[in-house]
């Protein structure tokens, strides 16, 4: 996941039992097939190539089964750790926010929401009969990526749709090559957790 052509598009499935999106770049091209095993203690997600599942590239692990403040480690394709996002415990109540962390274990980038009412509204409105399920149109939280000087990297935005479906990735910033992957990664399993979360 280098070399990425922006606006990155996040599409999740609703048919299948496994909670996975696929990631594709600006020509539609896909760059990423991301899946998560439903009823697993400890996350496990593999990040494929493409649908085909014929190339496992990355992996995502927990490193406890209870994901509040576990750390997610991020692995290549030869079973190498070169990083990981971290889940930021009570401060994430209010609004989502992790740090993603280097190969040397030092704090690198941050991921923060940027509004934690739309969350609250969002949680609020779903409990309304048959007005619920219109929840992902009106409600759309957004994501920035921020070096340690505070400057904005890129930011992932959920689109209107059904099922909270589709999200946007834009880079506003610069991003190096080499930070590429621990950025999308981070992303990746973030917006699995925040689904999952409401």
């Amino acid at each position: 996941m280098q070399n990425i052509l922006f606006p990155v598009n996040f599409k999740f499935k609703i048919s299948t039992f496994a909670n996975d999106f696929i990631a594709s770049d600006a020509n539609d091209d896909t760059i990423a097939y991301v899946r998560q095993k439903m009823f697993k203690f400890k996350e496990d997600i593999q990040i494929y190539s493409d649908e085909s599942r014929s190339q496992e590239n990355y992996r995502i692990r927990a490193d406890r089964w209870l994901d509040f403040s576990a750390a997610y480690a991020f692995f290549d394709a030869n079973g190498n750790e070169f990083g990981k996002v971290v889940r930021k415990g009570w401060r994430s109540l209010w609004k989502a926010n992790y740090e993603i962390i280097n190969e040397h274990q030092e704090h690198q980038f941050s991921i923060s929401e940027e509004n934690g009412w739309v969350k609250v509204m969002d949680a609020l409105f779903a409990e309304i009969p048959i007005l619920g399920i219109f929840t992902g149109y009106l409600f759309n939280p957004s994501y920035m990526v921020t070096d340690l000087s505070g400057e904005p990297i890129v930011r992932l935005t959920k689109k209107p749709s059904f099922f909270g479906r589709k999200f946007e990735l834009v880079k506003i910033g610069m991003l190096k090559t080499e930070d590429s992957e621990k950025i999308m990664l981070g992303l990746m399993m973030m917006i699995l957790l925040e689904r999952r979360r409401g």
